[in-house]
């Protein structure tokens, strides 16, 4: 059940954070039909990829998750599309579909293509899940917290450069966590408030809204970290020295 989990949470974590451009996602907020189909579509493929199905049988799961993902994609587009809430509302949901799925088909994966590979793939499927939802889900959620004060008058920088920050500070703290060196994040918490201090000392407004950003990012990459931890010692490891959660 655990390997298919991860397999499926790899899919997801694909399918909406990797192949879906920021276009799609707003067409498929206003329910386009193109977008929304081809979305649905990549939702089924990654999920046929990552568990490699290999009876017709193992198509009812595979549909019935994309199903489900549709549905909670459509509930979700009646929602307001700039606020946090409805965005860990709809991963929430997309979660426990996936959960759902694993524990009704426990044995996809196993059974699937890849089932030779059951003592590694599924390990190696967990470390990359938990690398794209603590940079590229963090990315968004922590955008979607600070859209509030997104039309304030703050110093304008490089383009994206506050997402490469972000991108590159979290990757940095699930990096240091997964390798036992948690430490180490306090250097990194030092190196940015050195950076940032001119301009937080000058504007306080500005430096509130760094403050806030990046304990919120903070936030999200140690939660990814630590919940990757927690799938990776449910699976087996890969010879490899990972701290238990």
């Amino acid at each position: 059940m655990i390997a298919t989990f991860t397999a499926l949470l790899l899919a997801h974590a694909l399918a909406d954070f990797v192949l879906q451009s920021k276009a799609m996602a707003t067409a498929k907020a206003r329910r386009a039909p193109g977008p929304l189909a081809l979305h649905i579509l990549i939702v089924a493929a990654t999920a046929t990829l990552a568990t490699g199905p290999t009876t017709a049988a193992h198509a009812l799961p595979l549909l019935a998750l994309a199903a489900a993902h549709l549905i909670i994609d459509l509930i979700k587009s009646t929602l307001p599309q700039d606020r946090l809430a409805p965005f860990l509302l709809d991963q929430s949901a997309h979660l426990a579909t996936l959960a759902a799925t694993a524990a009704l088909w426990p044995d996809l994966f196993a059974t699937g293509l890849w089932a030779p590979t059951t003592h590694w793939l599924p390990a190696l499927m967990a470390l990359a899940a938990g690398l794209i939802l603590a940079t590229r889900a963090g990315g968004f959620a922590v955008g979607l917290l600070m859209a509030r004060w997104g039309d304030t008058a703050l110093p304008k920088g490089l383009t994206d450069g506050g997402f490469l920050i972000g991108l590159l500070e979290r990757g940095l703290i699930f990096l240091f966590v997964l390798t036992d060196e948690p430490q180490a994040i306090g250097f990194l918490i030092a190196a940015k408030s050195v950076l940032r201090f001119d301009t937080a000392k000058t504007d306080h407004r500005t430096g509130e809204y760094v403050i806030i950003g990046t304990l919120a990012s903070f936030a999200w990459a140690l939660l990814a970290a630590y919940a990757t931890l927690a799938l990776f010692s449910a699976l087996p490891h890969l010879g490899i020295s990972l701290p238990k959660s």
